[in-house]
């Protein structure tokens, strides 16, 4: 009986060892805005195309089987419009955060130990990957929508995988 309470309580050390790890593990997922309108009322903060709208609703999709803590924004239409089927889904507020700002929201995203998404722009999304990972990483071409940048961080330090969606717009959306 002793030898069964011994093995007993050094697997549950070790188990707890795994769980306060597990703790230090958190995922930030990084994406740019979805296809915006090129003529607009307003072309300083324009709304999605519908192949916009429709990859903001597979961009929930796929994230469908993770569960976030939060969601963030800037605070433009086409930002808010894409990040908004994964809050509804997620059943969370969308948080707005400032792009001219990244360094110190990167810090707050560390620090805060979340699974999050966050949408921003071409020149925000891989500055802010960057910032995570202690990599340089710019600003990349307006054309480019497929990018999910997936950073894991492991106490303080990330790991980035970039993903590409295999996303492709339906052509009768736009007719």
């Amino acid at each position: 009986m002793r030898y069964l309470t011994t093995v007993f309580v050094i697997m549950s050390l070790q188990f707890s060892a795994i769980a306060q790890d597990s703790e230090d593990f958190f995922t930030i997922y990084l994406v740019r805005h979805a296809e915006k309108e090129l003529v607009s009322d307003n072309p300083r903060n324009p709304a999605l195309t519908e192949c916009g709208k429709q990859r903001a609703e597979s961009l929930a999709n796929f994230l469908n089987a993770v569960e976030l803590d939060a969601i963030y924004s800037t605070n433009y239409t086409r930002t808010r419009s894409t990040a908004q089927p994964t809050a509804k889904k997620q059943e969370l507020e969308i948080i707005t955060y400032n792009p001219r700002e990244l360094e110190s929201f990167a810090n707050r995203l560390i620090e805060g130990k979340e699974d999050v998404l966050v949408v921003g722009h071409s020149n925000t999304t891989g500055v802010l990957a960057g910032l995570l990972t202690g990599e340089e990483i710019g600003a990349f071409d307006e054309e480019i929508y497929n990018r999910i940048y997936q950073v894991v961080m492991y106490r303080k330090t990330g790991r980035l995988h970039i993903l590409h969606t295999a996303f492709e717009c339906c052509e009768e959306a736009n007719h």
